[in-house]
């Protein structure tokens, strides 16, 4: 738990799904990160787990949640098909948003993405369902070639990050980056791998997350402010 900052398990409906979360409110947050994971992964995945940690650090409320339920991860794990299910991943990201702009602690919050591997897809597509409520979106050696439909759409500034060891992803993502018309940009981690798990990558990749969203999400909410008084 953050200092002065509240952490709760919670759980909220999708569809005829009951999906289990961990939402980080630091006091004094003004925005929030939601999380997406990667293929097969849950919301204990160690890696997004320390990125969330070090946004919560920096000021940031995070939820990560499953996207699956339990019973969901068992099929999974024998087809490995609903984790490429992208039209249902969005849709529980999608019902992963609504809850949290019904919250009284995060109603009034800035909505940031962060998606890794296939998970990075889901948060592109959702936030083409959402251009207005989704301010930024990061992606963590994302698959957005599975969102091919939805990148000329996405409005949200987006950042993409790849690790320098990993050729096709970054070629995954460099045609991806073409294909987008919003704000983007694509950081390549040098001698990085897939998974972030050199010393010091995931550390590199949190310190860029934090900067993207300090940027638009915190930043352009104070000038759209200046700007309406």
């Amino acid at each position: 738990m953050e200092k002065e900052g509240i952490v709760s398990q919670v759980q909220f409906r999708a569809g005829r799904a009951t999906l289990a979360g961990t939402l980080s409110v630091p006091a004094n947050a003004t925005s929030i990160v939601i999380f997406a994971h990667g293929s097969g992964s849950g919301r204990f995945s160690p890696r997004n787990v320390h990125v969330a940690e070090l946004l919560n650090r920096a000021g940031f409320a995070t939820l990560l949640f499953d996207l699956l339920t339990k019973q969901e991860e068992l099929i999974d794990r024998l087809t490995s098909h609903l984790r490429f299910d992208i039209s249902l991943l969005s849709d529980r990201l999608l019902a992963a948003t609504a809850w949290v702009i019904q919250q009284e602690q995060t109603k009034l919050m800035r909505i940031g993405y962060f998606g890794a591997s296939t998970g990075a897809a889901a948060a592109l597509a959702a936030a083409v369902e959402l251009p207005r409520a989704v301010g930024a979106v990061v992606s963590r050696g994302g698959r957005p070639d599975l969102a091919a439909d939805a990148l000329l759409h996405v409005m949200a500034p987006t950042l993409l990050i790849a690790g320098g060891n990993d050729p096709r992803v970054i070629e995954m993502n460099r045609s991806a980056l073409s294909a987008m018309r919003s704000i983007k940009k694509l950081e390549i981690i040098p001698d990085a791998g897939h998974l972030f798990e050199e010393a010091g990558a995931l550390d590199v990749v949190a310190q860029l997350a934090v900067d993207w969203f300090t940027t638009h999400l915190i930043w352009s909410a104070g000038k759209q402010a200046s700007t309406a008084s």
